[in-house]
C-alpha cells in the first residue's frame, strides 16, 4: 500500500509516517499545498491523507482540483476544524472521510483500511445495469440508452451506491454512511442537492424515470413497470 500525507505540521506528519511505516506501508510526505497537489496528480497512491489548512494551497482546494481532473483516489481530510459545517464542507468538496484533530492513529488506520476494503469489494464487479442505464466500473463510464452521461465524482459514487442496491429503498442514513462515510445526519440538504443533480442527468432526457423518491423512507433506483 502506498499513502500520500500532505501535512505541514512536521510532528504530526512524522507521527503518521512512522506509524504507517511500522505497519509496512510506504508513505510519501509533503508539507506544502502546491507541491502536494503536484505529487497527488502525478503519482499513484492507494490513499491520500490531506490536512485542511496548508501553506500555498489549502487542502480543500487540492481536493477540488483532483476531483475536477477525474482523480478518484480515496482521500481522508485531517483538520482541527471539527464543527458540523466544516465536516460537511470537506465531504462536499469530494473527500471520502473526515477526521478531526487530535486523533488516534488506530482510528486513522482503521479508516484507511475501510476505504481500501470498500474499493477492493467494488472492483470485483465490472458492470451494473438497471433497465437501459449502465455503469462500467472499470472505466467509470455511465450510459443510458447508449448515450454517455458525464457525472461529477460524488454523483458517480451516489449512482454507483444506488445501483448496487437496485430495487431496494436506500435511506438517508445509508447514503451518508455509504457515500459520504458520515455516521450521523448533519441536518443539511447535501443528499437532496446531489439526488436532484443526479436525477437531472440520468432521467430528464429520457422517457421513463429510474430514480424515485420514496416519501418518508429514502430513494430507490428501479424500472417501474407500466400498469
Amino acid at each position: 500500500m502506498r499513502v500520500l500525507v500532505i501535512e505541514d505540521d512536521q510532528e504530526v506528519a512524522a507521527y503518521i509516517s512512522k506509524a504507517f511505516g511500522e505497519c509496512g506501508v510506504n508513505v510519501d510526505q509533503c508539507g506544502e499545498g502546491r507541491d502536494g497537489l503536484l505529487m497527488a496528480s502525478t503519482e499513484n497512491y492507494d490513499v491520500m491523507i490531506i490536512d485542511r489548512m496548508l501553506p500555498g494551497l489549502d487542502g480543500l482546494s487540492i481536493l477540488r482540483t483532483l476531483r475536477a481532473n477525474g482523480n478518484t483516489t480515496p482521500v481522508i481530510i485531517l483538520s482541527a476544524l471539527g464543527e458540523v459545517d466544516d465536516r460537511v464542507e470537506g465531504l462536499k468538496a469530494g473527500s471520502d472521510d473526515y477526521l478531526t484533530k487530535p486523533f488516534a492513529f488506530s482510528e486513522l488506520h482503521a479508516r484507511v483500511e475501510a476505504l481500501l476494503r470498500r474499493g477492493s469489494s467494488e472492483a470485483k464487479q465490472e458492470r451494473m445495469e438497471v433497465a437501459d442505464l449502465a455503469i462500467d466500473l472499470l472505466s467509470r463510464r455511465v450510459t443510458r440508452s447508449g448515450k454517455e452521461i458525464s457525472l461529477q465524482p460524488r454523483e458517480y459514487r451516489l449512482l454507483e451506491y444506488l445501483m448496487r442496491h437496485a430495487g431496494q429503498v436506500v435511506t438517508r442514513t445509508m447514503l451518508l454512511e455509504g457515500v459520504w462515510d458520515y455516521h450521523f445526519d448533519p441536518q443539511t440538504n447535501v443528499i437532496d442537492v446531489h439526488i436532484s443533480r443526479l436525477r437531472a442527468k440520468i432521467d430528464r432526457d429520457f422517457e421513463k424515470p429510474l430514480l424515485h423518491t420514496v416519501r418518508g423512507a429514502g430513494y430507490v433506483i428501479r424500472e417501474v413497470e407500466e400498469s
